[in-house]
């Protein structure tokens, strides 16, 4: 049974289709498809240029916003299973590691939902002003040496006090399906590019990219959502951007270690 609480809770949190491009889930105060715009940009020796520009989401201004999502829509499932007897007890808390977007997309959305603050595990060299605003932003904030080793969920989880939560970081133990990023994919792959280029932080956005061209281009019957040229797209070229200088300009793309060592090790 859920508390009166939990069943608002419930009601604010709708998901209109899987894949209906008419029926888009994301973003959750004014789903469209696609979510955020692609437009031309002047790149010198290109003539041919655009960017899909994710800076519009209300809560961190990235593309970090659809996983926030993602785990609202979890939360969902739980107080759905919940209500038919299949789950018992609080609603869990979850832990993450985060540089800053991602923790501050996830612990705004929550609160936004009045669902429990992220517990969020920092570098302890991170950047004062980073901290205080994921501070800010509905989370529990534990600091560590995150240049010592790869973590997995049990340590990540003991570092942040969650003894019977669950980690976002590894998705070990949590099914957490990124299905925006699917639609993100689409929204990206609709463009038909020669060239795409992602960051690769985790490279979660960047193997779903490559993942769903890879079946719209080899099927017959496509996911609605898709009206890419698969002529083009077959021969596309996607290059992922990362970095292994801490000090580089794009700090977002620097860890110490992937979270996902199967990945890290690709």
């Amino acid at each position: 049974m859920l508390t009166k609480a939990e069943e608002k809770i419930l009601r604010s949190i709708k998901v209109p289709s899987e894949n209906d491009p008419n029926k888009p889930e994301f973003p959750p105060y004014n789903p469209k498809f696609p979510a955020t715009p692609t437009y031309k940009i002047h790149v010198p020796g290109f003539k041919n240029v655009w960017l899909k520009d994710d800076s519009i989401n209300r809560y961190s201004g990235t593309h970090k916003d659809r996983l926030a999502w993602e785990v609202v829509v979890l939360y969902r499932n739980f107080l759905l299973a919940k209500k038919i007897g299949q789950q018992k007890g609080l609603l869990p808390r979850f832990s993450i590691i985060s540089s800053g977007s991602a923790a501050i997309a996830i612990g705004r959305m929550l609160k936004e939902y009045g669902l429990p603050a992220l517990k969020v595990l920092v570098d302890k060299n991170l950047d004062p002003k980073i901290y205080d605003a994921i501070k800010k932003s509905h989370c529990e904030i534990f600091k560590t040496d995150l240049s010592k080793k790869p973590l997995n969920a049990h340590e990540i989880l003991a570092l942040t006090r969650n003894k019977n939560g669950f980690d976002l970081t590894s998705n070990e133990g949590v099914t957490l399906e990124i299905g925006n990023y699917d639609w993100m994919s689409y929204e990206i792959l609709n463009n038909s590019p020669d060239y795409c280029f992602i960051p690769f932080g985790t490279g979660i956005l960047f193997s779903k990219v490559l993942e769903v061209n890879k079946i719209e281009v080899e099927r017959r019957k496509h996911d609605p959502r898709f009206h890419g040229n698969v002529n083009i797209l077959r021969n596309c070229n996607f290059m992922g951007a990362t970095t292994k200088n801490p000090k580089s300009k794009a700090d977002k793309l620097y860890a110490h270690y992937l979270p996902f060592l199967r990945i890290d090790e690709e």
